[in-house]
């Protein structure tokens, strides 16, 4: 068994801390300052956003909204695109599941890996060489 005491925990503004982390989840506390916010942004697993202490607004890409303070539970889809303000100072929990989801970097095989590596560099190497050819 392990346990925190999420109030106690000492961090600093939005450098998040991996309380734990597993193939079945990973849990991580973040502290933000008032007016501070995630720009809009996804993850590949179900996430879970519980705010600890403070307020928050959460707001979807497809316009969905919520806002509250210290019991606020918010649920979000895979993929689902979201920014998250800090209305006051505030500590959020971060409930990831599974980890890392799948199309996660840290989900894929050696091969998809290399893969994806192959295709960003021949894009990279492509944009590259149309530079050139317009004399840039």
């Amino acid at each position: 068994m392990n346990s925190w005491d999420l109030q106690a925990l000492a961090l600093k503004p939005r450098l998040p801390e991996i309380l734990s982390s597993c193939a079945a989840g990973r849990a991580i506390v973040l502290d933000l300052a008032a007016g501070e916010s995630l720009a809009e942004h996804e993850v590949h697993e179900h996430a879970w956003l519980a705010v600890l202490d403070g307020h928050v607004e959460i707001g979807t890409a497809a316009g969905a909204r919520a806002s509250g303070g210290a019991g606020l539970l918010v649920e979000l889809a895979p993929a689902e695109r979201r920014e998250v303000v800090a209305s006051t100072k505030s500590r959020l929990l971060m409930l990831l599941t599974p980890w890392p989801g799948n199309g996660h970097p840290g989900a894929m095989t050696i091969r998809e890996k290399l893969y994806a590596r192959r295709h960003s560099a021949k894009r990279a190497w492509g944009v590259k060489a149309a530079g050139r050819a317009v004399g840039h």
